[in-house]
C-alpha cells in the first residue's frame, strides 16, 4: 500500500461528494457546467450500480422519465434522459413506444451512461472518516483507493470546504429472520439480491415472499410466471392490512413537490414523525398495474378449472423463524387482526422487507461534537438540506436521501432529486445557477393565503382602460 497522498490544504476543493447513487449523480451532472465549482465524488463500488437485484424484465420505475437526473430543473442539460436516447439513436423508437414510465433496467443504463462520461467521479474510493479542521477551516476526508479485487491500494486525504452525503440506503432484514440470512443450506435472500439468486429460488419446491410493497409484488409476479400451473407452491405474506395500491392520484402526487417538502419541514418534530408513519401508502404501496398483472396471471391459471397453488395473506408478521434439518425453514406467523398464530414450512424465502437509511455514525464520528440533533438523536437538517452544525463550523455538510424525518416522503423520491440537487448548488454557490419555481402544487398544504404564493410574474396585469378618441 502506498503512503497517503494529501491535497494541498491551502487550496481545498469546494465540494466532496460521498457516495454515487442517483442523488449524488444528479448533483454531479448539474454541477458539471459550473466551471467555478471544484467538486469530486467518491464511491467505493467499481462503477455505478442501481439495485441490480431488482432489474426484473418489464419492471418499471414508478416516476415518469422526466424525473431523470436533471430535466425538472434544466431541460436543456446534456445529461437528460432524452439526450441519452439521442446519443443511442433511440429517440424515434422511444417516441413511438409512448412510454411515460420507463423500465428500471433502462433507467440504470441511462445513469451508467452519465456516470461513465462525467468527470470528477472517483469509483473504487472508500471514504473512511470525515473531520473538521478548525485551524484551517476545512473538512478533512480520509479515503482508501481500492484495487480490482476490492483490496486497499493507496490512502489519501482530501480537504474541502463542503461535503454532500449521498450514501443511500441499505437492505433491511427484520430481527426474526436475521439469523437465517447468512446460514448455508436454504435460500434466504433479500430482494436486493434476488436476481443473483433467482435460479436457486426458482428451483426450490416451495417459496415464500415476505413483504407487501412494490418489490415483493414484482418478485411474486416473476416467480408466479415461471412456476408450472397448478404447482406454483408460493406464499406471499406481508404486515400491511392489504396488498394496497400506491396513492397515485394527481393531487395525491403533489406530496412529492417542493411545496409539500417546504410545508413538511416547517412542522413540529412530533407532527412530522406521525405523518411519516401515516403516509406509508404514498411511497410503500404497490403500483396498480403490478397488482392487476398479478390478478390477471392468477385468473389465467383458473381457466381450465382449479385454483393456482398460491396463497396471498396480508396482515401477517413473522414472529420467529428457524431451520428444520438442513433443507427447510419454519416461519412462525401471527395474524395481526385475528390475533391468531400459525406455522409455515417453506424451502426458500425472499425478503422484500425494504431498506433503511445507512447509519452515518461511523462516517461522521469525527463531526459528532458539532452535529445538532433532535429529541430522538437524529441529525437536524435545515431547509437547504444542510446538517445543522455548531456555528464555529464555517463549512456545510449537505445530505441526500437521509432527511425523511425532516423533509418527508419526498426524500427518497427520484422526482425530487434534481430539485434537491439544484437547491444544494444554489446554496453552495451563494448564487442562483438554477432558478427554481416558487410554486409547484395546486394544493395549499397550510393555512397560507394561496394568492400570496402565486409568483408575481403570474399575477394578472391591471389594464389601463381605453379612452374614446385616443
Amino acid at each position: 500500500m502506498t503512503h497517503p497522498q494529501r491535497d494541498v490544504p491551502d487550496s481545498p476543493r469546494d465540494l466532496v461528494g460521498i457516495g454515487i447513487g442517483p442523488c449524488n449523480l444528479s448533483l454531479a451532472a448539474l454541477a458539471h457546467p459550473l466551471a467555478e465549482l471544484d467538486a469530486v465524488f467518491y464511491e467505493q463500488r467499481p462503477g455505478f450500480d442501481w439495485h441490480p437485484g431488482l432489474l426484473i424484465d418489464g419492471a418499471t420505475i414508478q416516476v415518469p422519465f422526466l424525473a431523470d437526473l436533471v430535466t425538472l430543473v434544466d431541460p436543456t442539460s446534456p445529461w437528460s434522459f432524452l439526450s441519452y436516447l439521442r446519443t443511442r439513436e433511440r429517440l424515434f423508437p422511444f417516441y413511438f413506444a409512448e412510454r411515460f414510465h420507463i423500465q428500471r433496467a433502462e433507467y440504470d443504463a441511462y445513469c451508467r451512461w452519465v456516470a461513465e462520461a462525467l468527470p470528477g467521479l472517483r469509483f473504487r474510493h472508500q471514504v473512511d472518516a470525515v473531520r473538521w479542521n478548525p485551524e484551517r477551516d476545512v473538512f478533512e476526508v480520509d479515503h482508501t483507493q481500492l484495487d480490482a479485487d476490492g483490496e486497499a491500494e493507496a490512502l489519501g486525504r482530501t480537504y474541502t470546504r463542503n461535503i454532500v452525503l449521498g450514501v443511500g440506503t441499505a437492505p433491511h432484514v427484520p430481527d426474526p429472520l436475521r439469523p437465517l440470512v447468512d446460514a448455508p443450506g436454504v435460500p434466504v435472500v433479500h430482494a436486493a439480491d434476488y436476481l443473483a439468486h433467482r435460479d436457486s429460488v426458482l428451483a426450490a419446491g416451495h417459496v415464500t415472499v415476505v413483504g407487501s410493497g412494490q418489490s415483493g409484488a414484482e418478485i411474486f409476479l416473476d416467480l408466479l410466471r415461471h412456476r408450472p400451473p397448478g404447482r406454483e407452491k408460493l406464499h406471499w405474506i406481508g404486515r400491511t392490512e392489504a396488498f394496497a395500491p400506491m396513492e397515485y392520484s394527481k393531487l395525491g402526487l403533489e406530496h412529492f413537490t417542493p411545496d409539500y417538502t417546504r410545508y413538511f419541514h416547517a412542522l413540529t418534530e412530533p407532527v412530522r414523525d406521525r405523518l411519516v408513519t401515516a403516509q406509508w401508502q404514498l411511497h410503500k404501496g404497490i403500483d396498480a398495474g403490478t397488482l392487476a398483472a398479478i390478478h390477471d396471471e392468477l385468473y389465467r391459471r383458473t381457466l381450465h378449472g382449479g385454483w393456482p397453488d398460491a396463497v396471498l395473506i396480508p396482515g401477517v408478521r413473522v414472529r420467529t423463524a428457524g431451520r428444520i434439518a438442513a433443507t427447510k425453514i419454519e416461519l412462525h406467523l401471527e395474524h395481526l387482526q385475528q390475533d391468531s398464530r400459525s406455522r409455515l414450512t417453506t424451502d426458500a424465502v425472499v425478503l422484500a422487507t425494504g431498506y433503511r437509511e445507512r447509519p452515518l455514525g461511523r462516517l461522521l464520528a469525527g463531526l459528532d461534537p458539532y452535529v445538532r440533533r433532535d429529541s430522538r438523536e437524529r441529525p437536524r437538517v435545515d431547509e437547504e438540506f444542510r446538517l445543522v452544525l455548531d456555528p464555529s463550523v464555517t463549512g456545510s455538510v449537505y445530505v441526500q436521501n437521509a432527511e425523511l424525518h425532516t423533509h418527508g416522503v419526498g426524500a427518497p423520491d427520484l422526482g425530487l432529486a434534481a430539485w434537491r440537487s439544484a437547491t444544494i448548488l444554489n446554496s453552495l454557490t451563494g448564487k442562483e445557477p438554477y432558478p427554481l419555481p416558487t410554486r409547484t402544487a395546486f394544493t395549499t398544504f397550510g393555512l397560507d393565503d394561496p394568492a400570496d404564493r402565486v409568483p408575481s410574474a403570474r399575477q394578472p396585469k391591471r389594464l389601463t382602460p381605453l379612452v374614446d378618441g385616443r
